[in-house]
């Protein structure tokens, strides 16, 4: 029997929630209906991705309930492989309250612990699809959930290198989970070992401290890191490449903000498409920065995320996508 190696474009690691949307914008203290929803940072990247017609993995582990079960079916559902997804009889599926406010601006009010992610662990990380990708994505949030995650997303990143699997990192830092300082200690250590970086400025000046978007970059280039962009949001985004040149591209001007969550997981979703398919660093960059804008114009954390047809559209000037 021939043993076939199916290569995945992109797989990560990282926990998922139910999100409880607010039907109404405001202080969540006078939200008193929300809709159930599926969300997580890695996660909405791995959605991103798929919805672009990247082949995608995700290793996890879900409560084993009704709310695991429906995370399992809809990622499914999206074409996301979840071979190593395992759905843990101790533990719930964590939960998230988001609140949003007129402008579009948010929090999200988490609960999350125990994490049934607990449960992954070193045996876990070598028998996983790691090797047969071409992309390993890694956010800071899943590290955040545990100090023992540092290490496994370390395993998991060496595991990429010895097989020729490029590292893709956006630090994603959330206050909320740990201090500046353990993040700051913990980021610098795995971001040394990152091909690629995917950051937003706030989390560069909470880094390095704040300087700008050029000093950023060279801050990333002395831990190793080749290339990568530095997220602007409104004033788009700063790539850079083996060549040492800065390219800024402005951002796509939004026809609405309904919701800003999640137009960085989108943004880095179009960088890795750009990735796989050799785009020059413009093309990359002004898809990536396309998919943002139209992130915003949707509420929820990945409703959002477009498909290809529909970013090729905009891009082409066929048509103006209604969404």
């Amino acid at each position: 029997m021939i043993e076939v190696t199916i290569l995945r474009d992109v797989v990560t690691i990282g926990d998922a929630m139910i999100t409880m949307n607010p039907v109404q914008k405001g202080p969540m203290r006078f939200s008193h209906t929300f809709e159930r929803k599926v969300g997580g940072a890695e996660l909405n990247v791995m959605l991103g991705a798929a919805r672009l017609g990247l082949s995608t993995g995700w290793i996890s582990r879900v409560g084993n309930d009704e709310f695991g079960q429906y995370i399992l079916n809809f990622m499914r559902g999206e074409g996301v492989d979840t071979t190593n997804v395992v759905m843990e009889d101790k533990y719930n599926t964590p939960v998230n309250f988001k609140e949003i406010r007129e402008n579009g601006s948010g929090s999200t009010y988490y609960y999350r612990f125990p994490s049934p992610t607990e449960t992954i662990d070193e045996e876990s990380i070598s028998q996983s699809m790691i090797t047969e990708a071409k992309i390993l994505y890694v956010s800071g949030v899943f590290p955040s959930l545990r100090e023992k995650n540092v290490e496994l997303v370390l395993q998991a990143m060496k595991l990429a290198k010895e097989n020729n699997v490029t590292v893709v990192m956006d630090p994603n830092i959330r206050l909320k989970l740990w201090t500046a300082e353990e993040a700051k200690r913990s980021l610098i250590k795995l971001m040394s070992a990152a091909d690629v970086i995917l950051s937003g400025k706030e989390e560069a000046d909470l880094l390095f401290g704040k300087q700008s978007a050029e000093k950023h970059i060279q801050s990333f280039q002395s831990l190793g890191i080749q290339k990568g962009a530095l997220k602007l949001g409104e004033e788009g985004a700063v790539g850079f490449d083996e060549t040492d040149s800065f390219l800024h591209l402005p951002a796509v001007k939004a026809d609405s903000v309904a919701d800003t969550v999640g137009a960085g997981d989108g943004f880095n979703a179009g960088y890795m498409y750009g990735m796989v398919q050799n785009y020059s660093l413009r093309e990359t960059l002004r898809f990536a920065n396309q998919i943002g804008s139209m992130v915003v114009a949707v509420s929820g954390d990945n409703e959002g995320l477009p498909y290809l047809s529909e970013v090729e559209q905009v891009i082409n000037g066929e048509q103006k996508v209604e969404r």
